[in-house]
């Protein structure tokens, strides 16, 4: 459980890196200039999850691979697109004492630098955490700007959904590949992003999942440094939020995804959500086959 906390992932997304699952703290540790520089973890991801009957964008094969001794041109290719991600400075060097900060208090932000900013409440997903439609109210009316720099609402409801009304300024990000645009972006300190979908069910909290994976692969050799490490979950979705906050919604109207009129274009967001994952499921797999 605490291994979880620490590490803010699904299991079905991401693996704890085996040099920490190898940790022990019974010893003194020798002192090194750079620890990281001398580990390589090996990675086993299951980077997508289960389909649903939500979003379709699931996924459940283990895909696991080991580092090749030499680098073929594609994979040289990859490595120079990862290349373009911004990383985030190291935050702690010192596992043991993030792990102890985590321990004694689970409302650390993933890289155990700091208390999370907004007050949390249980939601339907235990792992993540989850806000109220009034703490996101008060974040777009500014009552935080004090205490964070920046916030990003990103909404992973299909286009049709967004178009039928979204939270004032909200992202619509309901493809992989669009959620990976954020790694590429600029990072700032005290930032936090929200997702939600229509429920705050399926599709929210999976992409959610998806980006602190990706963070964690990412910043592996930086442990525990996160592009995001400050990351929420709208609790009932924009439907919540709807009910609630009628004027912070634009246009004010609420579509939901099986709204009669749009049985056509919810089979076309099905489609290419699944084929984009499918893409990258047989990328992997040919990956996986040539190490």
């Amino acid at each position: 459980m605490l291994l979880k906390r620490l590490f803010d992932t699904d299991d079905e997304f991401d693996t704890i890196p085996a040099f920490v699952s190898t940790l022990s703290f019974e010893f003194t540790p020798v002192k090194v200039n750079n620890p990281f520089s001398v580990m390589t973890p090996n990675i086993k991801r299951n980077l997508f999850p289960d389909d649903d009957d939500d979003s379709g964008l699931g996924m459940d094969d283990d895909i696991t691979c080991t580092p090749s001794l030499q680098k073929s041109t594609k994979r040289q290719h990859e490595d120079d697109d990862n290349s373009r991600c911004s990383k985030r400075p190291k935050v702690c060097t010192d596992i043991k004492a993030v792990v102890t900060k985590v321990e004694e208090n689970d409302d650390f932000i993933a890289d155990g630098s700091r208390l999370h900013t907004l007050p949390t409440v249980t939601g339907k997903h235990s792992d993540l955490k989850s806000i109220t439609p009034q703490t996101l109210a008060d974040v777009v009316n500014g009552d935080y700007d004090d205490v964070i720099s920046e916030y990003k609402i990103i909404d992973c409801r299909y286009p049709y959904e967004f178009e039928g009304g979204h939270v004032r300024g909200a992202e619509n990000m309901y493809l992989h590949e669009t959620i990976l645009t954020l790694l590429r972006q600029p990072t700032k300190d005290k930032q936090i992003v929200i997702f939600h979908c229509e429920f705050s069910s399926e599709r929210g909290p999976k992409m959610l999942r998806f980006l602190r994976s990706k963070d964690r692969e990412l910043n592996k050799e930086n442990y525990p440094s996160l592009n995001f490490p400050e990351i929420y979950l709208l609790d009932g979705g924009y439907k919540a939020f709807f009910n609630e906050q009628p004027d912070l919604c634009d246009p004010v109207s609420y579509r939901p995804m099986l709204h009669s009129d749009h049985s056509e274009d919810l089979r076309h967001f099905r489609v290419k959500s699944k084929s984009w994952t499918a893409g990258e499921k047989r990328r992997y797999a040919r990956k996986a086959m040539r190490f």
